[in-house]
């Protein structure tokens, strides 16, 4: 009898330099660097440059990479007209039939090379935000609103969601989150692009691999379900009391534990005094206080278990607070993550052999067909 290791868990698939995670004491690193400096110090645009090349850029490297983002933020017109066609769809499936159809008109799609590979990375990264402003537009019959090449990644999205320029520290807010959600292993989404480059396939693909993946609530969806839960909860005097009635009947409060971290995960702390800080501007300081409360009294005893504060536990009251819909959340999450699956990519491409676990055979043997006419 073969050892049946269900999900996966605990099987290395292979060796990677884009990231580190230390579960045990809630350390992450980026090819080498630390989520802390990262989030503190850098740009997303430095970090994508970092996880695709495997090195901080010079000043003129982050400059011509910038400005290499920014000149391929447009989509074609088809894409748009396609994603007019899926208007009424979840954002997740407008993301997925998006970068689909940019297969298209990508002169690069089936050149797997490492080189296009990359390349094809950079253009879906730019790409992306475009795709998920547009949808999130024409949904509320509202026209696109162009990239500004004259704003940052995460400036410019919400330049293109929103028809107005942000403020400086509202598009550093979204900056960091980016920053945060850029690569973290071999998680589920990861996985799905990696099976998908494996079979030789090209990254449009495996990113679209990636998207479907993460939609799945039980990887990407604990955002949303966190602000769902704190609108239920609705007062910071009313958390105890439904965190209990909600534990007792066998339910979880969403935005703790994690499948990989037993100590608090490293990239919350770079959300919650951003969610207070955000929460205190916009004059809503309750959500951070529900949350906080959850954190601090409810949670408290389960950290002895393993079970601690996650990334998502404040990013959906961030986005909330930015008046992005719900249902948009985990696109935010994807649109972070584009530079990442590129890189699992990468490595999948550099050294590929197709990846095809086994399954036990449990159901019964050698029986004896019967024609259709003798069945009873």
């Amino acid at each position: 009898m073969p050892e049946i290791v269900k999900g996966l868990k605990d099987v290395y698939l292979d060796t990677t330099e884009s990231s580190f995670i230390d579960g045990q004491v809630g350390k992450l690193l980026y090819r080498g660097y630390d989520i802390h400096d990262l989030a503190e110090k850098s740009t997303f645009e430095e970090v994508v440059y970092l996880l695709l090349y495997g090195s901080l850029p010079t000043a003129q490297q982050l400059a011509d990479f910038d400005a290499e983002l920014r000149a391929n933020r447009r989509i074609p017109n088809e894409v748009i007209q396609v994603l007019d066609l899926v208007k009424a769809s979840h954002p997740m499936d407008a993301l997925r039939t998006g970068i689909s159809a940019l297969s298209a008109f990508d002169p690069e799609v089936a050149d797997n090379s490492i080189e296009a590979t990359i390349r094809k990375g950079i253009r879906l990264t730019a790409q992306g935000p475009t795709i998920v402003a547009a949808h999130h537009r024409l949904r509320q019959g509202l026209e696109p609103v162009a990239p500004n090449s004259d704003l940052n990644h995460s400036g410019n999205f919400l330049y293109m969601m929103f028809g107005e320029t942000p403020d400086e520290e509202t598009a550093n807010l979204l900056d960091v989150d980016f920053i945060l959600h850029a690569e973290h292993g071999a998680n589920a989404s990861a996985f799905g692009a990696r099976v998908t480059a494996s079979t030789i396939s090209d990254l449009h693909s495996a990113v679209t691999t990636g998207v479907g993946v993460l939609k799945g609530p039980a990887h990407g969806g604990a955002a949303e379900e966190v602000m769902k839960m704190s609108l239920e909860i609705g007062n910071p005097e009313n958390a105890e009391e439904y965190a209990r009635k909600h534990l007792e009947a066998g339910g979880r409060i969403m935005g703790f534990g994690h499948r990989v971290y037993r100590a608090e995960d490293p990239r919350a702390r770079h959300l919650r005094d951003r969610a207070r800080v955000l929460g205190e501007k916009k004059g809503e300081p309750r959500w951070f206080q529900i949350l906080s409360h959850l954190e601090q009294n409810t949670m408290l005893p389960y950290r002895d278990r393993g079970i601690c504060v996650n990334v998502d536990f404040f990013a959906g009251a961030i986005y909330y607070l930015l008046d992005i819909p719900d249902d948009l959340f985990i696109s935010i999450f994807a649109l972070g993550r584009i530079p990442g699956w590129t890189l699992q990519c990468v490595e999948q491409y550099k050294d590929n052999i197709l990846i095809r676990p086994l399954l036990e055979y449990t159901g019964e043997m050698d029986l004896e067909y019967v024609p259709i006419e003798q069945r009873g």
